[in-house]
């Protein structure tokens, strides 16, 4: 999977899976543009991470619900490196909850951040793109978008939105040498996941068939296959990154 001099940008990259999926693009050779909300701290220790890797990296930081700061982010990727080659929706937030006592900003703040920053994202990197006449789109929807899950109505809601815009959206940029593909994680190892009690941990395991949680790397791989040439033919799909548990279990 060789991404030598295309342009990256991914979207909530200062840590956790985004900031994986940002180090294997670098490895894999593309330029990378970091972006994150909030403190600037994480969002720089990914980018001195990714100039480790002798690849061109910078922060681009700002609030991808907003389409202000969302062009701005696309606009500075381009004035900088020439062209965009691939985006990564990445960004998202949960706020779990049990319908019943889930409020109106619970729901409004998930779906903006998860799925309206899919739309913006999208919508401005496409105007570069299209121009171009290429381009590699990934989102990050989770495998609770396809089987659902209790207390996350909200969260289950904009990622299986995800799913939806991918697929119309893929159609409608095909001929344009552009493909737009979802990834979905199931439980993965993060940092949100090592603070749960060892018991909630194995219980979660035991829910996979393959009997472990999945790490970053994992995710990462995947969307770096779908951003190179060799995913070139593959547009409109959900590639589920999750130990068999979209499958069930006996």
């Amino acid at each position: 999977m060789d991404l030598t001099g295309k342009t990256a940008i991914v979207t909530g990259s200062g840590r956790g899976i985004g900031r994986e999926i940002a180090l294997k693009l670098a490895e894999a050779g593309a330029n990378v543009v970091v972006n994150d909300f909030g403190i600037p701290e994480p969002a720089n220790e990914t980018v001195e991470q990714i100039k480790k890797l002798q690849r061109q990296s910078m922060v681009a930081m700002g609030d991808v619900s907003q389409a202000a700061d969302v062009n701005r982010i696309v606009d500075m990727t381009v004035a900088a490196y020439g062209k965009l080659d691939i985006l990564v929706n990445n960004a998202g937030i949960t706020r779990d909850q049990l319908l019943l006592r889930m409020s109106d900003d619970d729901w409004d703040k998930v779906l903006t951040v998860d799925l309206k920053s899919v739309f913006l994202c999208t919508r401005s990197a496409l105007r570069h793109m299209i121009r171009q006449r290429s381009g590699r789109i990934i989102s990050i929807s989770s495998i609770v978008g396809i089987i659902g899950n209790a207390g996350q109505a909200n969260y289950a809601s904009a990622k299986a939105g995800i799913i939806g815009f991918t697929k119309a959206i893929a159609k409608e940029v095909a001929s344009r040498n552009i493909t737009v593909n979802a990834v979905a994680p199931g439980f993965i190892d993060t940092a949100m996941t090592q603070q749960l009690p060892e018991e909630r941990r194995q219980e979660m395991a035991n829910k996979i068939p393959a009997g472990y949680l999945g790490t970053p790397r994992d995710v990462a791989e995947a969307v770096a296959f779908l951003a190179s040439d060799e995913a070139r033919y593959i547009t409109g799909q959900v590639l589920t990154v999750d130990g068999g548990i979209s499958l069930g279990k006996l």
